[in-house]
C-alpha cells in the first residue's frame, strides 16, 4: 500500500509541495480540507462521532463530514467524494457557503464549507464515522457546549452555518 500524499500550501493557498499525510500531521503543515454540513428539511443538523482510529481528534464529534483534499482535486470534487465516503450520500446539491482558515496545535487548514439539505438516510460507507445523530437547530448551542466537538468545525464551520440559515 502506498502512503497517502497531500498538498502542503502557503498562507496564500499556493502549493508549496506534496508531502506524506503523516508528515503533514506531524509538522502541522497547512493543507486544504472540505467540510460538508448536512441538514434536514426541518432544520435538524446531522452530526457524527469520528472513529477512534482517526489521525486527528479521534472519537470527537463533528458538525460536518469532510476531510483533506487530494492532490490536484477540486474543492467540489473533494466535497462530493467525502460526503459519499462518510455519509453514503451521492448526487446531492452541494452549495458552497463559505471558507475559513484555522490554525491550532493540531492542524493548519484552509477550509471550504458546503451545505446539503436532504432527508436521505446517512449510511457511513468507510470506517471513519463511528456514530451518527441529529441535533435540532434550536439546540445547537447547548449541544456544542456539552459536547467535545472538533475545534476547526466550531471555529470555522458553525459561524458559516448559522449565517447561512
Amino acid at each position: 500500500m502506498t502512503e497517502e500524499v497531500v498538498e502542503w500550501i502557503g498562507d496564500d493557498g499556493a502549493v508549496l509541495g506534496v508531502v506524506a499525510r503523516r508528515r503533514m500531521r506531524a509538522d502541522v503543515l497547512r493543507h486544504r480540507a472540505v467540510y460538508v454540513v448536512v441538514t434536514r428539511t426541518d432544520g435538524r443538523l446531522v452530526v457524527h462521532r469520528r472513529a477512534d482510529h482517526k489521525d486527528v481528534w479521534p472519537g470527537r464529534w463533528d458538525v460536518c463530514f469532510g476531510g483533506v483534499v487530494a492532490v490536484g482535486e477540486t474543492w467540489d470534487a473533494a466535497a462530493a467524494r467525502e460526503l459519499a465516503e462518510e455519509a453514503g450520500i451521492e448526487g446531492a446539491d452541494l452549495v458552497r457557503i463559505g471558507s475559513f482558515d484555522h490554525r491550532d496545535l493540531d492542524v493548519a487548514v484552509q477550509g471550504v464549507v458546503f451545505r446539503v439539505v436532504t432527508d436521505d438516510r446517512v449510511v457511513p460507507v468507510d470506517a471513519e464515522v463511528a456514530e451518527v445523530a441529529e441535533v435540532a437547530a434550536g439546540d445547537l448551542a447547548e449541544w456544542l457546549a456539552a459536547t467535545d466537538v472538533c475545534p476547526d468545525s466550531v471555529a470555522g464551520v458553525v459561524p458559516l452555518l448559522v449565517a447561512s440559515t
